[in-house]
């Protein structure tokens, strides 16, 4: 049964088919406000809906149930090059973007950010938690796209050495010192209890003033250290997981409560018709294996059957969930089979807020996916996504240049095919992903002529970056050097650090 009604201004068809409704509407410039939720090494394996037995994560399952889902979505292995692929809608070696640190985690100035193009459509951005992309003044989100900013320095909070303030490091995920707009402040509470609390109070002033926006929670959660309020650890370890398990997976169940306090608000204010919500993950698990009182040795973390973490060149370093929530307008418990990526994004969001592509030197190579949320079977022509998780030079384990690093942590991917260039192994490894997701069973013998076809792939978008890698040879900043830094510093001498909370919603 197809029904057809009007609802603001977008036409809409329900089909009834078993239960479930999905939606077939026509979503170009239909301009929803949008809430991006992005958290930090959490994989696919780390939701319950996903299948872990030992994650109680109610409120983003229960988004799952009714969100047009994507699963095939791949994005980088690691944090920064994931920001500043969403950011610029383009493969993070292509804007400068080698490494988490060493200064190499700066997007590049020529970039012109899919907020900045959101806000020439008449929408107010904010951005809540990590950005990660620059500390210094021109590269801060306040000058790429962002009217509202509470965020913490690189890499993440208690990073002195990277780049945050020194006061983290003591007291690491509570209490944090944080920049809000132009000013340093001092926040009382858990950390991720924060930056929700920051987006719900400015989110609803939007929502009261009939404010189109944008707002992007970027958490630092639940990336290390390990630290979760008590409360959050307490099942875990009364069930004898170790310390760090019941942190870890404390500090995904406090992600899901706020999440399910956002959504509450949300229906509380009846935004929930003209607000498309997305919850999504920065790049593959970090935690490979848990601990229990009684078991033997460790037990391997539930990661969905896939082969490989964070900062792999496998399916779970890069394949990550992505749920799209859109009440009345987007089909619930739809599965989008197509290949997607985070460099998908840019153009999306563009479309959906009705703006232009501005013009510049770098701009976004991804597709809109607005075709597969219109219609989950819509023609999608097969593309080729590759990845390399950088960090040459020091920093983290990895080879010393980047010449020596070209094949060290590299793989190319089509709808169909992975090859992987194992990391401290043994040659090549190509998967039929298609009939074997986990990645089981190396198939290069079989079809060598695919292997070769994909590494000259490779080799050609390789050569075709190095120019692009404007952030390369940097002097490494040495603790007070950072840009935080030296602004903590002067503000400390000239007006202090006051203490800041949001406004109550």
């Amino acid at each position: 049964m197809k029904r057809k009604f009007y609802c603001k201004g977008i036409l809409v068809f329900i089909t009834c088919c078993q239960g479930l409704f999905a939606t077939q509407t026509d979503l170009k410039d239909s301009k929803p406000n949008i809430i991006f939720v992005l958290t930090d090494d959490q994989g696919m394996g780390d939701l319950s809906c996903m299948g872990n037995p030992i994650l109680r994560t109610p409120h983003i399952d229960q988004m799952y149930q009714k969100s047009t889902r994507f699963s095939d979505f791949q994005v980088s292995a690691t944090c920064t090059p994931t920001r500043a692929a969403i950011m610029s809608g383009r493969p993070p070696f292509e804007v400068g973007i080698s490494h988490t640190l060493m200064q190499r985690d700066r997007l590049a100035p020529t970039v012109i950010t899919f907020p900045q193009a959101l806000q020439k459509a008449g929408y107010k951005t904010g951005l809540f938690g990590k950005w990660h992309l620059g500390d210094g003044e021109e590269y801060r989100p306040q000058n790429r796209g962002f009217d509202e900013v509470l965020m913490h320095g690189a890499g993440g909070i208690g990073q002195y050495s990277f780049g945050d303030f020194k006061p983290n490091a003591k007291d690491k995920y509570f209490d944090n010192v944080l920049l809000h707009n132009d000013t340093i402040v001092q926040t009382k509470g858990f950390c991720t209890d924060v930056f929700f609390n920051a987006a719900l109070s400015w989110i609803k002033k939007q929502h009261q003033s009939k404010q189109k926006f944008f707002a992007y929670i970027s958490l630092n959660a639940p990336h290390g250290p390990l630290i979760a309020p008590e409360k959050y650890k307490k099942r875990f370890l009364d069930e004898g997981y170790n310390q760090p398990t019941a942190a870890r997976y404390g500090m995904i169940e406090n992600i899901d409560d706020n999440f399910g306090l956002m959504m509450t608000k949300l229906k509380e204010w009846q935004a929930l018709e003209n607000t498309l919500i997305i919850f999504m993950t920065d790049n593959g698990m970090a935690m490979k294996s848990i601990g229990k009182k009684g078991t033997k040795g460790r037990i391997e973390a539930w990661n969905a059957g896939m082969k490989g973490h964070k900062d792999s060149a496998w399916e779970g370093g890069s394949h990550v969930p992505s749920f799209w929530y859109w009440k009345g307008v987007l089909g619930e418990g739809v599965d989008i089979k197509a290949l997607c990526a985070h460099i998908d994004l840019y153009r999306t969001f563009c479309e959906l807020a009705g703006t232009q592509i501005p013009k510049s030197e770098l701009m976004p190579k991804g597709r809109s996916l607005l075709p597969l949320l219109e219609n989950p079977k819509a023609k999608w022509d097969d593309r080729t996504l590759f990845f390399h998780r950088g960090r040459w030079g020091g920093g983290g384990r990895g080879k010393k240049t980047r010449e020596l690093a070209k094949y060290y942590g590299m793989a190319v991917r089509n709808s169909r095919w992975r090859l992987v260039n194992i990391m401290d192994g043994d040659g090549p490894w190509l998967s039929d992903i298609s009939n074997d997701p986990g990645e089981t069973k190396n198939v290069i013998e079989q079809f060598p002529e695919i292997a070769e076809q994909m590494n000259a792939q490779f080799n050609q978008w390789w050569d075709s970056t190095e120019p692009l890698l404007i952030n390369e040879g940097l002097p490494r900043l040495k603790p007070e050097e950072h840009h935080l830094h030296i602004l903590y510093n002067k503000q400390l001498k000239e007006k202090g650090i006051p203490e800041w909370a949001p406004d109550q919603f």
